[in-house]
């Protein structure tokens, strides 16, 4: 093996279960690029990349990642790509990589209504087997509120297409998304969509402010108000009572959280129940929480 370098157009962004995967970048940035919460791709404008020069980085990570068995598709939503740019696309890592065991991408809803069913089965068949999606919250009224662009029914729609094709998902919501004024909605809205679609992994991830409050409110279209880190604990434990979903995996351990959850749904559901009650009782009402310095 030797190394071979991969000019990116920066910042890259992977899930925390890519950690070990060869990421290649087949568009720049994120095709929506509206969300009031997002700032991951605010320095970039969204374009695709020429496939000659996708297939020319195939061939180098293939060589710098010899053995590797997983690769991620950057950036924000390379799902956007019809069926017909990304077949060359995922046939060309099967040729260069040899036996893969996975491909996985970001995805919004939208890209996968827009794909037949015959298209998603045969991205699956080669190799794209997951989709990375930030359904944020089930409550339509602040889907509306944050510009995500998607809707309860949207979602569901979307996700379950995929489900059908035999691709899995794994799927975030955002704890405190709403603040206080719509906490309760946003963990009951989201638990049902969760309880609709049962997706294999589900995160949660807390609402992080690089740029400030100021910022975030200006972007967010309604009347937010911070919650402490004792209330998102609250939300959050709310959302996990309504879930009624089987043998999903759930982890809560991004940077963003204020407490590491670990589990099996619903298995664990009591386990991380009692977790949260805990940190609840050991939490200060004025305690808030501390923007990561790097996302």
């Amino acid at each position: 093996m030797f190394f071979v370098p991969i000019q990116y157009n920066e910042p890259i962004f992977r899930p925390p279960g890519e950690a070990q995967s060869a990421i290649l970048q087949v568009t720049i940035g994120c095709s929506w690029n509206k969300c009031a919460f997002c700032e991951m791709y605010t320095s970039k404008k969204f374009s695709t990349r020429p496939f000659e020069q996708i297939k020319s980085d195939i061939e180098k990570l293939a060589k710098i990642y010899s053995g590797v068995r997983k690769v991620f598709l950057a950036d924000g939503d390379a799902f956007v790509l019809s069926a017909n740019k990304l077949i060359p696309i995922l046939e060309e890592i099967n040729n260069q990589f040899g036996k893969i065991q996975r491909i996985s991408s970001y995805a919004l809803p939208k890209d996968i209504i827009t794909k037949s069913n015959d298209e998603l089965i045969q991205l699956k068949n080669l190799g794209l087997k997951l989709l990375y999606i930030g359904i944020e919250s089930g409550d339509d009224k602040l889907l509306q509120l944050i510009n995500k662009g998607e809707t309860f029914k949207s979602t569901v729609e979307g996700i379950t297409k995929a489900h059908n094709a035999g691709i899995e998902t794994s799927i975030m919501i955002i704890n405190g998304l709403g603040g206080r004024k719509y906490s309760h909605q946003h963990a009951i809205r989201s638990a049902e969509i969760i309880n609709q679609i049962n997706p294999k992994f589900l995160s949660t991830l807390t609402l992080s402010m690089p740029f400030g409050l100021d910022h975030f409110e200006s972007r967010f279209s309604g009347d937010y108000q911070q919650q402490s880190i004792k209330e998102l604990f609250e939300e959050l434990k709310l959302f996990i009572e309504n879930l009624n979903v089987n043998n999903v995996i759930y982890r809560s351990d991004h940077v963003s959280n204020n407490l590491i959850l670990k589990g099996n749904l619903s298995k664990d559901k009591a386990l991380l129940l009692n977790q949260i009650d805990e940190a609840i009782r050991n939490t200060p009402a004025n305690l808030f929480p501390e923007t990561p310095a790097f996302l």
